[in-house]
């Protein structure tokens, strides 16, 4: 992503040298898939939207990637029809969990919470379909247990080492938001002075910030590309 203040600037400007910066290396810039668009429009990157409301800019799950796990879980449930409970929530949890961990340092909260609502429908129907002659309550007692303080979790109870325990479906909603620590302006990947930057952020101890990186952190313009 490259940022202007115009679309002439990026049109007539930035557009030739990033073709040129990528030249140099053996690439190229795709004609398909880059586009020039206002902010205010925004677009998709990396099955991310970005894009400015009122003034703030936000970046959330592209609908197209929502769309893309949600049609994944409905292959997965409809594919499932025989299948225990146990077998269709091991298929289901690692999607869900892998989904919303690539989206947990954007604004994905309301998003996680929708997708958990729209799966747990999925659910529902897949077990009544199982069940047509049982009545809702004994399908909610087989399928849907208390978990904590909350009900109507689908799991179901399996055995691990002679102990029964829950096993319940992974929610999106339980992922916590964890906010990106964007890169100084000044930082250039190409520069051997700044590898000491880069390699703090690489670093699994970079959430407990050295004071001196701590600082440098604050010299962040309200939007870097």
């Amino acid at each position: 992503m490259v940022t202007g203040t115009s679309k002439e600037v990026l049109e007539n400007q930035v557009r030739p040298a990033v073709v040129q910066f990528l030249a140099v290396r053996g690439l190229e810039l795709s004609e398909e898939k880059t586009r020039i668009t206002h902010i205010s429009e925004g677009f998709d990157f990396l099955s991310q939207n970005v894009r400015k409301y009122s003034g703030k800019l936000l970046s959330k799950p592209a609908r197209k990637s929502i769309k893309a796990l949600m049609d994944k879980v409905r292959e997965v449930v409809q594919g499932s029809k025989a299948a225990t409970q146990e077998a269709l929530i091991a298929k289901l949890n690692p999607l869900i969990r892998g989904w919303a961990m690539y989206h947990r340092h954007v604004v994905a909260k309301s998003c996680f919470s929708s997708v958990d609502r729209q799966i747990w429908q999925l659910l529902r129907q897949w077990a009544v379909r199982r069940h047509r002659t049982k009545s809702a309550g004994w399908i909610k007692h087989k399928y849907f247990h208390t978990e904590g303080n909350r009900h109507g979790v689908f799991a179901t109870n399996i055995g691990r080492a002679g102990v029964r325990c829950l096993l319940p479906l992974f929610r999106a909603e339980t992922v916590a938001i964890v906010r990106h620590v964007k890169i100084i302006s000044d930082a250039n990947p190409y520069d051997p002075e700044w590898n000491w930057y880069f390699d703090k952020r690489k670093s699994a101890k970079y959430s407990v910030m050295e004071p001196g990186l701590q600082e440098a952190d604050q010299w962040l313009e309200p939007y870097a590309a």
